[in-house]
Order: C-alpha cells, then sequence, then structure tokens
C-alpha cells in the first residue's frame, strides 16, 4: 500500500510542477502586460491623419530597438499608453499615490500636491488623444468655446449651471464669463475692482502699473482671461481637485494657468512677483497653521500689492462668518496689511510698500519675521514656512520694485538683474540677440503655420525671458521655465511683466497632456544628459505635452540633433526644418507632431 501511493505521487509530481510553472507565466503575463502599473496595450494601431496605408502597417510594430552602431539602441516605434491615461499628469497622478501607499495628510493638501513616479514606474509611451480628438479653435475665438471631444467632461457645467463657469452647446463647450462671485461676467466684476480702487477708466491695470497677477482656486480660468484684454498676465492656479480639468479647460482656452496647490511646498514663483493676487470663493482656509497659507501669499505680492477676496466671510452675517472675519483682520493687521477697499461680497488689502511696519510691531508679535539666511527665492520642493519675508534694501529705501509701468517694463533693465551680477549691457544685448533669432525660428516656420496656429508656447530654458519678450507683438503667451539646477532668473522674468514656473526637466511638468502649441528646448537636453537623467524621457513628456500638430524647436548640440532625429519615426515627429547657427556651434532643429488616434477612436468615430 504504501508503496503504491508513492508510484502514484511521483506520477504526480510532474504535472504539478507544470501547473505551477503555468500558473507563475500566467502571473507574469498580467503583470508585465495587464496590471494598472503599466497600463500599456503594446503592438495597439495608430491611425495617422497625413500618412499613407504604407506608414500605417508601419507604425502598427510594437515597441521593439533596433541596433545602432554608434550611439546603442535607438527606438523603432513606442507602445501606446492604455485610453485610461489620455489626460495622464505623471507627478500629479492619484493612482500613483494609492499605488506606492504614500502617507499623506490630506488636511494639508499633500495628495494635491507632485509626487513624481521613480524610473521604474514611469510610463514608457505615448499618451492617446480622446476619440474624436480635434485641433483646438484658435484664439481669441477659443477664449469663449473649445470642442467638447477634446475634455469630454461636462460636469462642470452642470454643477457650476447657475454660476455660468460653461455651458455645453452641440460639439462645443462654451465659457460665458461667470464664476462663483461672477455670474454675470467677470468684465463686469473685473470693472467692479477698478472702481473700488478709483484708478483710471475702471481699468484696473492702472496705467500699466498692475501687470502680473495670480488667481488662486481660479475655475475655468475666466478672470484671467478677461485680464488679457487690459494687458494684465494672470497665473491661474488651481489643483487637479474635484473640479479636475479645470485647469485643462483654460489651457485648451488658450488661457495661461498651471496646476497647483496652497499646501505644504512654496509656490514655484520667486518673492515679489505678482501685483495682485486674487481669491474668489477658492474655499482655502486661510487661517489653518498660523496663517502659513496667507503669508505664502505675501511672499509672492510686490510691496504695495493687493489681495482681493471674495467670499462670504467679506460681508455675511452669521456667527462663524463673523468669527472668521475678525480673526483673519486681526491676522492680516499683523502682517501690516491695510484694507484699500472694501464693498459688498468683495475686500481688498494692500501690502506695505516698506518694512517700517515689519520693524514697529511690538516684540514677539506674530507672525514672525522670517530669518534674515532665509532665501525667500528658493522655491522647488521647500516647505512654506509661517513668517514674513521683508523686502530687500533696494525695495526699502525706493518704496516698491522700481519697476516702469508695462510695456515699458519689459524692455527696462529689472533692479534684480543685480543679484546675478548681470550688467544692463548683458541684458539688452540678450534682448537684442533673442529678438534677431525668433526671426530666424518665424522665417523657418512660416511655410508650414499661419497667423493664428500657435497661442500657448513653452520655453524650457528661459535664462532671462529674452525668448519671451520677442513674442510680445504676437497673439501668444509664453510659460518661461527656469531649470531649478541654475540661476533663479525667474524672478527677472516677472520683473520683465511675463509668466512662469521653476521646474526640473529630470521630472515630469505640472499640466494636462496636449497644452501648448510650441517648445522651445534650447540646451535642455544637452543640460539634463549632464545631469544623469534621460533624454529618452524627456522627449516622451515634451510629447505628451504638446498638442498634435504642434511644433518643437530644438537648439542644441549637433549630436543632439542627430540623436533626436533617430527618434522622430518612433514619436510620430516629422523633421520640418534644419539649419546651423551663426553665433554658437548650436544646430536648429524644428519638428511637427503628428495627429494620429488609436485604432479604438477611429472605431469610435465611425
Amino acid at each position: 500500500m504504501r508503496g503504491s501511493r508513492s508510484e502514484g505521487g511521483n506520477k504526480k509530481k510532474p504535472v504539478i510542477v507544470l501547473l505551477c510553472v503555468a500558473a507563475l507565466l500566467l502571473v507574469f503575463i498580467y503583470l508585465f502586460f495587464g496590471s494598472s502599473n503599466h497600463a500599456i496595450e503594446y503592438g495597439r494601431k495608430l491611425g495617422l491623419s497625413n500618412d499613407d496605408d504604407a506608414t500605417k502597417k508601419e507604425d502598427t510594430s510594437t515597441s521593439f530597438y533596433v541596433d545602432d552602431d554608434t550611439n546603442g539602441f535607438t527606438p523603432r516605434s513606442f507602445p501606446v499608453c492604455d485610453d485610461r491615461h489620455s489626460e495622464l499628469i505623471p507627478c500629479l497622478d492619484r493612482n500613483l499615490i494609492y499605488q506606492m501607499r504614500l502617507k499623506l495628510d490630506l488636511s494639508l493638501m499633500e495628495h494635491y500636491e507632485r509626487h513624481c513616479p521613480p524610473p521604474e514606474r514611469r510610463f514608457n509611451c505615448l499618451i492617446p488623444p480622446p476619440p474624436g480628438y480635434k485641433v483646438p479653435i484658435k484664439w481669441p475665438k477659443s477664449r469663449d468655446e473649445v470642442w467638447k471631444v477634446n475634455i469630454p467632461h461636462t460636469h462642470l457645467a452642470h454643477e457650476k449651471s447657475d454660476q455660468n463657469w460653461m455651458v455645453v452647446k452641440g460639439d462645443k463647450i462654451n465659457f460665458p464669463g461667470g464664476g462663483t462671485h461672477f455670474h454675470y461676467g467677470a468684465d463686469k466684476y473685473i470693472a467692479s475692482m477698478a472702481n473700488m480702487l478709483n484708478f483710471p477708466k475702471n481699468i484696473l491695470n492702472n496705467g500699466g502699473r498692475l501687470r502680473t497677477f495670480l488667481d488662486v482656486g481660479c475655475g475655468v480660468a475666466s478672470f484671467g482671461g478677461y485680464l488679457l484684454a487690459s494687458d494684465i498676465m494672470t497665473m491661474s492656479l488651481a489643483p487637479n481637485d474635484v473640479h479636475q480639468n479645470q485647469i485643462q479647460f483654460a489651457l485648451e482656452r488658450g488661457i495661461p494657468a498651471y496646476l497647483g496647490v496652497l499646501g505644504t511646498k512654496r509656490l514655484p514663483y520667486p518673492s515679489r512677483s505678482f501685483e495682485l493676487a486674487h481669491c474668489s470663493r477658492c474655499r482655502i482656509d486661510w487661517l489653518q497653521r498660523d496663517g502659513i497659507l496667507l503669508l505664502e501669499l505675501d511672499r509672492v505680492l510686490r510691496p504695495g500689492g493687493y489681495f482681493a477676496y471674495s467670499s462670504p466671510e467679506a460681508y455675511a452675517q452669521d456667527e462663524e462668518d463673523l468669527r472668521i472675519w475678525r480673526e483673519m483682520s486681526a491676522l492680516v493687521g499683523r502682517m501690516c496689511w491695510t484694507i484699500a477697499a472694501k464693498r459688498n461680497q468683495t475686500v481688498i488689502w494692500q501690502k506695505p510698500m516698506t518694512n517700517d511696519c515689519y520693524q514697529e510691531r511690538e516684540p514677539g508679535t506674530q507672525p514672525p519675521l522670517c530669518n534674515s539666511d532665509s532665501d525667500p527665492d528658493a522655491v522647488y520642493g521647500v516647505n512654506m514656512e509661517a513668517c514674513i519675508t521683508q523686502y530687500s534694501d533696494h525695495d526699502h529705501k525706493t518704496k516698491g520694485s522700481g519697476l516702469s509701468p508695462w510695456p515699458a517694463r519689459l524692455t527696462s533693465p529689472p533692479p534684480r538683474l543685480a543679484d546675478f551680477g548681470y550688467s544692463t549691457d548683458m541684458f539688452e544685448k540678450d534682448t537684442e540677440t533673442w529678438k534677431q533669432r525668433i526671426e530666424a525660428y518665424w522665417d523657418l516656420l512660416s511655410p508650414a503655420i499661419q497667423s493664428d496656429t500657435i497661442r500657448n508656447i513653452m520655453d524650457m530654458k528661459a535664462n532671462m525671458g529674452s525668448f519671451a519678450a520677442a513674442l510680445n507683438e504676437k497673439d501668444v503667451w509664453v510659460m518661461n521655465v527656469v531649470p531649478e539646477d541654475g540661476p533663479n532668473t525667474l524672478k527677472l522674468i516677472y520683473d520683465r511683466g511675463l509668466m512662469g514656473a521653476v521646474h526640473s526637466w529630470c521630472e515630469a511638468f505640472s499640466t494636462y497632456p496636449r497644452t501648448y502649441d510650441l517648445l522651445h528646448a534650447w540646451d535642455i537636453i544637452s543640460d539634463i544628459k549632464k545631469r544623469g537623467c534621460s533624454a529618452e524621457d524627456l522627449l516622451l513628456e515634451m510629447d505628451r505635452i504638446l498638442r498634435p500638430s504642434g511644433f518643437i524647436l530644438i537648439r542644441d548640440k549637433q549630436s543632439v540633433v542627430d540623436l533626436v532625429k533617430k527618434y522622430l519615426k518612433a514619436l510620430h515627429w516629422e523633421a520640418v526644418d534644419t539649419k546651423a547657427t551663426s553665433d554658437s556651434d548650436n544646430v536648429i532643429l524644428i519638428v511637427q507632431k503628428k495627429l494620429w488616434l488609436t485604432s479604438e477612436s477611429l472605431r469610435d468615430l465611425e
């Protein structure tokens, strides 16, 4: 009996081993091809809008790599991400937070802050457009309407139907210009604020003295969109929260916007960047943590800057609102702010022009002054501080920022040039150099674009902002990005009346896919390779944020241009022109992203 059982067991062992191996193989296949961590469908078909059938067949290949004699391996093509990730923002991905089990304090909004995936969790695939995607409506028409298929989210139209945020009409979404506290239009609300401050002709730019604004909790950015007519540039800021897609709508409309939150980290803007900060029912508890969020606004406001606050606390008479109003009034009083105007639902506070009030406060007054060795311009990944940032000796003596009114501000040497040891002559030469370079760029682009082809532009390494300054006469706006590992020249850019943010290109940018018409990459690929970061990851990130049919201007070394050319087919980019430069050893490569749809999208269209 014992022997026969043993023989039967021996016969079963190979079967059990085979079953175990098969099970392990199935688990591996699921994890590698089917898990949500990868979310990639290998070999999905792409429909290219301007290619012949032969090219289409070639582009259906999977992410195979081909051997290259000089540079190792280059991809024949990249796989396409799952359709669920058509709006992926890698460093603001809620799924990543869950998968990595990050322990975050939700009450401090840490789950809305940047948390970037480690290299092994990055999506090395092409982000697909949504089914039926169309080339966006052109500016200025886009301020008031966008294609519904491009951002197929209509919940805000229903949720905010009484506030005129947005209205669905057929195949478009319209934006009447309303907001939570300006149901009847941002234009009337803006004129009312100017009237409150007694500005000439009810124009909020006050003769060019007010130029850069920050709109916190901006909704779909109608406030910033309507301010453009007054030559005011507004950084519209909101998190990817329950009103998700609000920033996506803003950028689709052609309005400057950025995904961010007042949480625990400083905003990616240097001190003294904005003339006015605005909060219209932005649902922020300004009293929390000893007023740290209000102190962050104080840091980025210029001397004499304003904070316009439209909220029930400013006018309601119930017990809770009155309590908040009393405590908030006491806090801003200790911060040396004064009421510039108050009417109906809106109060406008103003910062002092000098340090005098700070120095006259009683010892021990809270919030304290920041330590003298604290750098108010260090922002990338830096924690907020619950303290008051004093002005520089220059600003204190001049009783303000010393900036020229707009538009003279754009070409006037900023007072903070001295912080970098830059001379006026250097600034003027840089301005003239980029003026000539922009003319050369547009000569190369002109066969491929119309006057309204390009609206949203990103300068990936903005230096002093002269690239953006040279584009001032065109109907475009520029997100000026200053790499966090170099000189923090972003304060010069804001002093010129321009917009931007500090960022590391070893990580993904805080924006939705398909939000920029043109990217300017000046030496940025060379720079990140020196840092040991992946050029391939950067190219995929550039593809993510570039709109289909959009352009990239690469100005870099010949070796970098040669590398990018090897990726053109894999990325479905097309070379438009190449040109050597006369003022350096750099080469200019202009590429265009093709408009493609997945086979699933094509079936949906049919």
